[in-house]
């Protein structure tokens, strides 16, 4: 591809030919900020193996173990809510340091809970950690990954995600007949990625984006020239300083039509995400298993299986969200994972609700979410904001996905108790579905767009 066409897929008018870009120096610095998703999945899914055990230590019902499974996803919300704020004050490299630090400390203290409510602050600590880095992280690939590589890049944050969740996994097994105590150095193993995660981000550099918003563009221009090269840095500065241009964002930016309107997407994708149910088949698939005939043993190798298979799909994923783009992909994977929960509630009915066909259904349902949503998910919501309101902006979507997760795991034991298999699944299917349609009506394709391109979509809109 020559001339003006190799400039609008590879970065738009001043973009960086694919020889010019740096692509190891670029995989660094993504694979570092992305390391964020290993805490986020870690944490939200060592859960799963150590329920069983929490549910017996503290003689849990169906609602309180609602409230274990959930507390860490509403303290996600606090944080979630505090780090855009945080990440424009100090800096996206040093809200991730401190993020490090704080969930270590509670991956310790939940290990150390001697009651159920110590237990459920330590958690509910960790997630506002969590929330923290589930905003951030993402942001802070986007904002160093050159336009035509910034979708794989972003799948690395979901690939990051799924690696925390098989490895909470492994852990979960391995340490599943060491007693009354197992669940408990379960949660001590969070320290380990915590620290790998503080000692990468201590090497790391800020965005350039965050330095030109603080008046460092030469700071800035000299990052850019190591990621793709020194004419198209300069033009990248140039790019970024006239979106910036505006001043700092108020909260009456929020209404413009140039940001109301991605909001709007981003509001949406966060709720259907998790109510289409993946976080459920995550926490609770140990629970999903031994419904389906598994012993515990056999219901937490299951798990593992499931995790093998939910990374193998993440990493599709780097072959395809560039090449296919965000829209098709959130609309085939909608509709994958909608047939998938038809058909368990079909096996449901007919009375094949057993143990090797729930497995392969649930191992189907995944290969759809980890190959299409997940991964564009996270690298389409920091793409559709304007440079100006970023970090703001992000709080909405990225807020209501940890509240909408809360809530669908923690209803989840009752839904599943009271309402029975058949009707559980059926929402959840019937979500997937309306998660295809919003996408097919509403969701804007970026693929091979600049930031900068993207934010004067939606102004021309405005005007």
């Amino acid at each position: 591809m020559a001339g003006g066409s190799q400039s609008s897929e590879f970065g738009g008018r001043h973009g960086p030919g694919l020889d010019e870009i740096n692509g190891p120096f670029v995989l660094l610095l993504s694979a570092i900020g992305a390391l964020g998703g290993l805490m986020f999945g870690f944490d939200i899914a060592i859960i799963t193996g150590a329920g069983p055990f929490i549910e017996q230590q503290f003689h849990l019902n169906p609602v309180e173990l609602g409230v274990a499974f959930s507390s860490l996803l509403f303290g996600c919300v606090i944080g979630s809510a505090l780090a855009g704020f945080l990440a424009d004050i100090f800096g996206r490299r040093a809200v991730m340091i401190a993020v490090a630090l704080v969930f270590a400390a509670t991956s310790v203290a939940t290990g150390m809970a001697d009651t159920f409510l110590n237990f459920n602050i330590a958690r509910f600590l960790g997630g506002i950690a969590v929330g923290a880095v589930s905003l951030v992280a993402p942001m802070y690939v986007a904002e160093v990954a050159p336009a035509s590589l910034r979708g794989r890049m972003g799948a690395l944050y979901q690939t990051a995600i799924v690696i925390g969740i098989l490895v909470s996994y492994f852990i979960n097994y391995a340490l599943r007949n060491g007693g009354p105590d197992a669940w408990r150095h379960m949660f001590y193993t969070g320290a380990i990625p915590a620290a790998i995660y503080l000692v990468l981000m201590l090497m790391a550099p800020e965005t350039p984006r965050y330095l030109v918003r603080k008046g460092k563009s030469d700071k800035a221009r000299n990052i850019l020239v190591r990621t793709i090269g020194e004419r198209a840095a300069i033009a990248e500065t140039q790019e970024i300083e006239a979106s910036l241009q505006e001043g700092q964002p108020r909260l009456a930016d929020i209404l413009k039509p140039s940001v109301r309107i991605p909001i709007i997407i981003g509001f949406c994708l966060a709720i259907l995400i998790h109510f289409s149910g993946v976080n459920t088949v995550i926490d609770y698939a140990p629970i999903i298993f031994k419904s389906a005939g598994f012993n515990i043993d056999a219901a937490l190798l299951s798990t593992f299986v499931v995790g093998i298979a939910n990374l193998v799909f993440t990493l599709i994923s780097f072959w395809v969200i560039d090449r296919l783009g965000r829209r098709p992909l959130y609309i085939f994977g909608s509709i994958g994972m909608g047939l998938t929960l038809v058909a368990l509630v079909v096996a449901v009915l007919t009375g094949h609700f057993t143990g090797m066909v729930v497995l392969i259904l649930v191992v189907a349902y995944l290969m759809f979410f980890a190959s299409c949503i997940g991964p564009v998910f996270w690298t389409l919501v920091p793409e559709i904001f304007p440079n100006q309101v970023r970090s703001s902006a992000m709080i909405v979507p990225v807020l209501v996905q940890w509240f909408a997760n809360g809530v669908v795991v923690f209803i989840f034991p009752s839904l599943f108790a009271g309402l029975g298999q058949a009707i559980t699944f059926g929402l959840l299917a019937a979500a997937c579905l309306l998660q295809a349609l919003f996408a097919f009506l509403f969701v804007p394709e970026t693929k091979g767009r600049s930031l900068e391109e993207i934010a004067q979509q939606w102004g021309r809109k405005e005007g």
